[in-house]
């Protein structure tokens, strides 16, 4: 292959325009990758979400269940009722509290595709610089 010195300055600038359309598509696929990544553990956060609502909402019903029979009856049948909405609230907010947490923890943005898009700016702008 002939140096860069050698070769008409069309050909330099036209194969700098093919190497960067080429790393530019590699870096919008490593986007795509990453972001595709951060949506699949979101979606398993939403999942836990979804849970932890249907538990905090099956306890609120039967802690209403419990206070009903509790005054009507005044039996042990409203302990055991009692019981198991506070089993179903524990449940639900301890999978709430994890979710948010991971939620809150989670980094939306694409780093690794930002890093490489900085990186591939810098590349492309050395590449302009006058052969001398």
């Amino acid at each position: 292959m002939t140096e860069k010195k050698d070769r008409p300055l069309g050909d330099l600038f036209s194969e700098l325009i093919q190497e960067t359309r080429t790393l530019f598509k590699k870096e919008v696929e490593l986007m795509r990758v990453e972001l595709s990544e951060k949506v699949e553990g979101l979606k398993k956060d939403l999942v836990a979400v979804g849970i932890a609502a249907v538990l905090l909402y099956a306890g609120l019903l039967t802690f209403i269940a419990a206070m009903v029979f509790g005054l009507a009856v005044f039996i042990p049948l409203w302990l055991s009722a009692l019981l198991i909405s506070i089993v179903f609230i524990g449940i639900g907010g301890a999978l709430l509290v994890k979710a948010k947490k991971d939620v809150s923890q989670m980094k939306l943005a694409p780093e690794k595709s930002k890093e490489t898009f900085k990186e591939t700016a810098q590349w492309a702008k050395a590449q302009m610089k006058p052969v001398r």
